[in-house]
C-alpha cells in the first residue's frame, strides 16, 4: 500500500491510539471489578499484555514514521541540490559553447530526451529548423550526435562531482 502523504499514516496512528485508550480504560475497569476476588483471571493478564503490546506498537510506529519523514525531507533536499548542480553544469557547457537562446532551448529539450518532432512541436518550429539548431549545437560542442553530446555533459557532471568530493575530503 502506498500513501502519497503521511496524513493517512498519522490518521491510522491516531485511530490506533484511540483504540488503545479504549482497551486501557476497559482493562482498568475490569481490574477494579475483580480487585476483591481472590481467583486468578488469566483473561485479564492476556488482555493486559495485548493492550501494552498495542501501546508499544503505536510508539514504535510513530518513531518509524518520524524517521521516514526526516529521511524523505533529507532526500528531497539532496535531489534539489543535485538538480541545481546538474543545471549549473549544463549551463556552463552552453556558455562555453556560446549557444544562442534558441540553441540552448533546443539543447535543453535534447538533454531531457525529446526527439526532433517533439522539440519542433514544443517550440512551434519546423523540424528543419530544429535540425539546423542541432547541427549548430553539435558543431559548437565538438560532437556529432545526441549520444556524444550527452556523454560530454555527463562527463562534466562526473568531473564536477569528483572535484566537489575532493574539496570536502580535504
Amino acid at each position: 500500500m502506498r500513501f502519497a502523504t503521511p496524513h493517512a499514516l498519522i490518521f491510522l496512528v491516531i485511530i490506533q491510539a484511540v483504540c488503545a485508550a479504549f482497551f486501557a480504560a476497559d482493562l482498568i475497569a475490569d481490574f477494579k471489578e475483580t480487585a476483591d476476588m481472590t481467583t486468578t483471571h488469566w483473561h485479564l493478564y492476556i488482555e493486559s499484555i495485548a493492550t501494552l503490546s498495542l501501546v508499544g506498537s503505536i510508539m514504535f510506529e510513530t518513531r518509524v514514521l518520524m524517521d521516514l519523514l526526516r529521511r524523505k525531507a533529507h532526500l528531497e533536499a539532496s535531489v534539489s541540490v543535485a538538480t541545481s548542480a546538474m543545471h549549473d553544469v549544463i549551463e556552463s557547457h552552453f556558455d562555453r559553447w556560446r549557444l544562442t537562446l534558441s540553441e540552448r532551448d533546443v539543447a535543453t529539450f535534447l538533454v531531457k530526451g525529446f526527439g526532433i518532432a517533439e522539440i519542433a512541436a514544443l517550440r512551434g518550429n519546423a523540424e528543419g529548423t530544429i535540425k539546423s539548431h542541432l547541427n549548430a549545437i553539435y558543431r559548437k560542442s565538438g560532437t556529432h550526435n545526441r549520444a556524444e553530446l550527452l556523454s560530454l555533459i555527463i562527463d562534466g557532471l562526473m568531473v564536477r562531482g569528483r572535484i566537489e568530493n575532493n574539496q570536502t575530503a580535504a
